[in-house]
């Protein structure tokens, strides 16, 4: 069959851990044919591995798609506020897209995408994976068989993790709005993406609090350093403290996202001059940590959503409510508790996803089931197109606007 021909713009973590790795794990599926990255040592490793030829290894997105077509599909993994123009010259060149989300920045600029789309009958897939996860699919399932019932309401939560927090939302990439977007929509459109895949509504209106400043100064530890390696005194009982999360043998995430020379060395070296080595309290961050949102949907189910930065773990957690069983779910542990109210049987399904990588096995869910439909677009539609990805980004900015409202009245 044939292998897809791919330009991965932006070889960070997603473009160079899932799709790169993707590419040569299943070469029969997808083949990347050229690069655009600003950092020198992550270009040059992924056009390495990849051996991409040295004509189509380029800093800037700009220059990669500066001549006519040459493969069937961009990849656009650069961050968040660099979405928009490189999808729209992607289309007007006639590629269809796999596109990071958040989709663009903002509302407009999301719509904007999903009109050139139409308008060049491209295919556009939204990296909303959680539709493919062994996880949500056997959950999905369970609703849609009716055994117990129809589904009345649903709470859903992103143990975001203090560690994942303290790495990308306020040390790393995604520690600024004005430099990314809000905090529901860089790590939560998943979830209201997922909210809606097992209401089967339409939400009809939303409500939302939340809140932001633990990571501040005013909070720092009185005397400690800016920077985590200057000589930090509460290194011992701080759970942020950079060599306990980066400098401790694990060379995978997060450890990977801070430089590509992962020695002792070299981390060290990336901890006393870049991002991942300041003190959380004396970051330039202001993202939300903190947020819930209440939904009402037209099939009359009602639905909560928080996420929170305060966490242990890192996971997502559920539990549903039906009119005669309720369904509980714990993501990391991958275990789902259904029980049927009438004859008081209650099941377990453990080892849902057999320890799948990537979002529980969602990553290459998502992959496989793109190409699938790149090679037959009419036998294999899309289930995460942005036609159906707009929804919850529409929900996430009407999110952030609700809790910035009710702020406001305070």
């Amino acid at each position: 069959m044939k292998s897809i021909k791919a330009i991965v713009l932006g070889a960070g973590g997603r473009g160079q851990f899932t799709y790169g790795e993707y590419a040569l794990q299943n070469p029969q599926d997808l083949k990347i044919v050229a690069v655009a990255e600003p950092d020198d040592g992550r270009r040059d490793k992924f056009a390495k591995d990849h051996n991409i030829k040295k004509e189509n290894v380029f800093k800037s997105w700009e220059e990669a798609l500066s001549k006519e077509k040459y493969a069937d599909l961009v990849c656009i993994c650069t961050q968040d506020r660099m979405h928009y123009e490189p999808a729209m010259k992607a289309l007007e060149q006639g590629y269809d897209l796999l596109l990071e989300k958040p989709i663009a920045p903002t509302l407009e600029e999301c719509r904007a995408i999903a009109d050139k789309a139409k308008e060049m009958s491209a295919s556009v897939a939204i990296a909303h994976v959680l539709r493919y996860t062994p996880f949500y699919t056997t959950i999905k399932k369970i609703i849609d068989s009716k055994e117990l019932g129809n589904i009345v309401g649903l709470n859903q939560t992103e143990n975001v993790g203090h560690i994942h927090y303290s790495h990308s939302f306020v040390r790393g990439n995604w520690r600024c709005e004005e430099e990314s977007t809000p905090m529901i929509l860089a790590k939560s459109c998943h979830d209201l993406d997922i909210i809606l895949f097992l209401t089967g509504g339409n939400c009809i209106g939303l409500s939302s609090y939340g809140s932001k400043g633990y990571f501040s100064s005013k909070n720092k530890p009185e005397g400690s350093p800016d920077r985590c390696l200057d000589g930090c005194s509460v290194r011992d009982t701080c759970p942020f403290y950079g060599p306990k999360i980066y400098l401790n043998g694990n060379i995978d995430w997060p450890t990977n996202i801070l430089t590509t020379d992962l020695t002792t060395e070299g981390i060290t070296k990336a901890l006393r001059e870049g991002p991942y080595g300041r003190c959380v309290f004396s970051c330039d961050n202001n993202m939300t940590e903190h947020q819930t949102v209440v939904m009402k949907f037209d099939n009359n189910v009602t639905a909560t959503f928080t996420l929170s930065a305060f966490t242990k773990e890192t996971t997502r957690t559920i539990k549903i409510m039906l009119e005669n069983g309720e369904i509980v779910g714990d993501m990391k542990s991958d275990q789902i508790l259904y029980t049927n109210y009438s004859t008081n049987e209650c099941n377990e399904i453990k080892h849902i996803s057999n320890n799948s990588e990537g979002h529980g096995g969602g990553d290459v869910g998502f992959m496989k089931d793109f190409i699938n439909h790149l090679r037959d677009k009419e036998g294999f539609p899309l289930k995460t197109s942005i036609d159906i990805a707009l929804q919850s980004h529409e929900m996430a900015f009407a999110s952030h606007q609700a809790m910035l409202d009710t702020q406001k009245r305070i």
